[in-house]
């Protein structure tokens, strides 16, 4: 079966303002997120891509954009199984003010069981988008051979359970996955197993490096603004 590369869509303007975006319209990559969309090509250079999916999501869409213009062959298809999580009436709020939400406590200890108000359910996120990923791997696996490398553009909290489901954590562990902005995770699909050959590769260390104000221990929804 196919190997998938899971892309996180770059730094977004929304990702530095504390905002937990959604489905928001017009949030658009910021200027260090569009330079982390133009070195995707080059960080991708060597990897024959048979298929580019997409979240029909504006930042994602301008991450894969400078990809596709590389690759005149290549095109890509959006899917709204793997756009964002619908975070409903939480969707353009300061994340410093969602963290006194009870809900948060569950999202954070308890995530499937959260359900947001006016949106939907984590575990509901994460069945559309393991749905999506088994029908693309069996659309490529026809189309292009058992070998083929394909690639989807999302977002933080679309790819931890993506990666969650492939290592069988229960999704209540998905918060102890980290993906930073622009950053590479790949899975490799079996007829018995999934293997995860990458996790959050960005190539860049700047994120190890102790800050001044220590991360806290809980993790941001929607996935954070990454290394600063």
């Amino acid at each position: 079966m196919p190997t998938l590369i899971l892309v996180r869509h770059g730094r977004s303007t929304a990702n530095t303002a504390g905002l937990l975006a959604g489905w928001t319209p017009g949030v658009a990559l910021d200027e260090r997120g569009a330079a982390q969309a133009a070195a995707l090509p080059g960080r991708l250079a060597e990897v024959p891509l048979a298929e580019v999916v997409t979240s029909p999501l504006q930042r994602c869409r301008e991450t894969v954009q400078p990809l596709l213009d590389a690759r005149p062959g290549l095109r890509a298809h959006a899917d709204e199984r793997i756009g964002e999580c619908h975070y409903g009436d939480w969707s353009g709020r300061k994340l410093a003010e969602l963290k006194d939400e009870p809900l948060m406590e569950v999202v954070q200890a308890y995530p499937s069981a959260a359900a947001f108000p006016g949106g939907e359910s984590m575990r509901a996120m994460q069945t559309r988008a393991a749905e999506a990923v088994r029908e693309w791997n069996a659309r490529v696996e026809r189309d292009h051979g058992p070998d083929a490398v394909y690639l989807m553009c999302s977002h933080g909290d679309i790819i931890k359970s993506l990666v969650a489901d492939a290592l069988g954590l229960h999704l209540d562990l998905f918060q102890r996955i980290s993906v930073e902005p622009c950053s590479i995770t790949a899975i490799r699909y079996t007829r018995l197993r999934p293997f995860l050959v990458r996790l959050g590769d960005t190539g860049d260390f700047a994120s190890l490096v102790p800050r001044e104000e220590p991360p806290g221990s809980d993790a941001t929804v929607g996935g954070g603004a990454g290394a600063p």
